[in-house]
């Protein structure tokens, strides 16, 4: 009975040790909350809040759903899915090409040639936006140079088009997808390769029941941090096509620009709200991914 006393006081005594360790840690997580707030919390209820404010025939302010429902039909449904549909074909082909890459990265025997492509895809990850779409106007544009040489224009491609925005994505998509999936590409444990040709299985047969099964969640992870990159890019789209190309981004642009129609303010902030809608969608598959990835590969 002694001992059990002595037990239950010294783990009451540690537990409240933790506790006071605790109060003593929080306020240095303060700045990290407030900037959370101000930065994060603020825009968004703002954004939340307004997007329900509907101004009537009189000009009288009030709330109800018109916005959300007109973001969600006529040219606005169309600029949302021509969004959808340029990240998932962007992602899908980022993701194949990047982890291709990466693996030929793993593979090779050269450190040099590792150091050297993870250096490139950093830098070109983080280069997109406006100088992207001027570079690739003055390279693949009407009057690029790759378009003279090459003769483009007699095939038919444009760039300023749904296909000249994929190829512009995939500049910098493919780095980061190489970035992202190189993690994993190296959990991929030597041991597991020899233990199981030790037991007769071909290459094949490892990609197949070991290799594809545990980097799948990192894979499917990259996919969907890929159709966020894409579903959010603004900057490139507006240069490049303009509103030739039906994107929810440049709608919201114009919107709160004034470019179409004036006071259609609160209808850009319900646009943006339901791009937030599936941005929480997104991270909501991703976040499992990458518990998951990490459970295996850690």
């Amino acid at each position: 009975m002694a001992d059990q006393a002595v037990r239950t006081a010294a783990v009451a005594g540690a537990r409240r040790a933790v506790r006071r360790r605790g109060r003593h840690r929080w306020p240095a997580v303060v700045p990290y909350f407030a900037f959370l707030a101000l930065c994060f919390g603020l825009p968004a209820g703002t954004m939340a809040y307004n997007a329900f404010v509907v101004t009537g025939e009189s000009g009288a302010a009030g709330y109800g759903l018109g916005n959300v429902r007109s973001s969600l039909s006529g040219a606005y449904a169309t600029g949302l899915t021509g969004s959808v549909e340029l990240s998932v074909v962007s992602a899908l082909l980022a993701t194949v090409a990047g982890a291709l890459i990466a693996q030929a990265v793993v593979t090779s025997r050269r450190p040099a040639l590792r150091r050297a492509v993870v250096a490139a895809s950093g830098v070109f990850a983080n280069f997109s936006g406006a100088p992207l779409a001027f570079a690739f106007i003055a390279t693949l544009g009407t009057t690029g140079t790759l378009t003279k040489l090459l003769s483009l224009q007699s095939t038919g491609f444009s760039l300023y088009s749904f296909t000249g925005l994929v190829l512009a994505y995939l500049y910098f998509m493919i780095p980061l997808m190489v970035v992202t999936v190189l993690p994993a590409l190296d959990g991929l444990r030597t041991q597991w390769q020899e233990a199981a040709a030790s037991c007769g299985a071909t290459r094949r047969q490892f990609w197949l029941h070991i290799g594809v099964p545990v980097l799948t969640p990192s894979l499917l992870g990259g996919a969907v941090l890929m159709f966020g990159t894409a579903f959010a890019s603004q900057a490139t789209a507006a240069v490049m096509t303009g509103s030739s190309v039906p994107l929810i981004t440049l709608q919201i642009s114009n919107a709160l620009n004034g470019n179409v129609l004036v006071g259609q303010e609160n209808l850009a902030l319900a646009m943006s709200l339901d791009m937030v809608v599936i941005a929480l969608l997104v991270m909501a598959v991703q976040i499992p991914l990458q518990r998951r990835s990490a459970r295996w590969l850690g």
